[in-house]
């Protein structure tokens, strides 16, 4: 009697052990962990901003047997706006900008006192750029430049008119947020001649601006 007893107590111990171990080597596997993804930031996109710097202009005056050349430089402010399409590293886009020029100057020119300089200026481009970083934005441009000039020689009506050339430039973009971005840019300019008060005015431009920009 006590014999069985302690087999059925050893039998039964077993059975635990058994069962217990079994826990053990099946121990459930841990939940998956969520992996984050980062938005990549893309260039894609319409944006505004604001832009200041200085301009060097060229004026060459002439009048039948007479010429000159006169430098008309200062500031510059204005507004841009365009949009950004990006493909894989690189971007196209377009855009447009106005600004007002401060270049006025007075010369003796053909023995009489005169004031050359032009006012509001703008052009309308196309972009093309390569992301050297995934913020960073190296880019050219070019397209169409337009300003308004006048001409006031003493004893004269003051005469304007507006000078249709084009305009070629490169410069970088920086991302400082998703929606945020610095800017500087250098351009050439081109705006042709015309007759302006019987005076013959030539006007290239070399200018410089940093801006920054809201990306939307």
């Amino acid at each position: 009697m006590i014999r069985n007893v302690l087999v059925a107590i050893f039998g039964a111990s077993m059975l635990v052990g058994t069962s217990y171990a079994a826990d053990i080597s099946e121990a459930p596997e841990p939940a998956p962990t969520a992996i984050e993804t980062v938005p990549t930031f893309v260039w894609t996109g319409g944006y505004v901003g604001l832009q200041g710097g200085g301009g060097w202009l060229n004026s060459d005056l002439s009048v039948p047997g007479d010429s000159t050349s006169e430098s008309l430089n200062g500031g510059i402010f204005g507004a841009f706006a365009g949009y950004n399409h990006q493909i894989g590293d690189w971007v196209v886009g377009i855009e447009g900008d106005v600004s007002y020029n401060w270049n006025d100057e007075t010369f003796t020119l053909f023995g009489a006192d005169t004031e050359v300089a032009t006012d509001v200026s703008g052009s309308v481009r196309g972009r093309i750029g390569y992301s050297l970083t995934e913020r960073a934005l190296l880019y050219g441009t070019a397209g169409w430049a337009v300003t308004r000039g006048f001409v006031d020689v003493e004893g004269l009506p003051k005469e304007k008119e507006t000078f249709n050339g084009w305009t070629i430039g490169a410069g970088v973009d920086y991302a400082f947020t998703d929606s945020m971005f610095g800017r500087a840019e250098y351009r050439y300019n081109d705006y042709g001649d015309k007759d302006v008060g019987g005076v013959n005015v030539d006007l290239d431009q070399h200018q410089f601006t940093i801006g920054v920009g809201v990306k939307f």
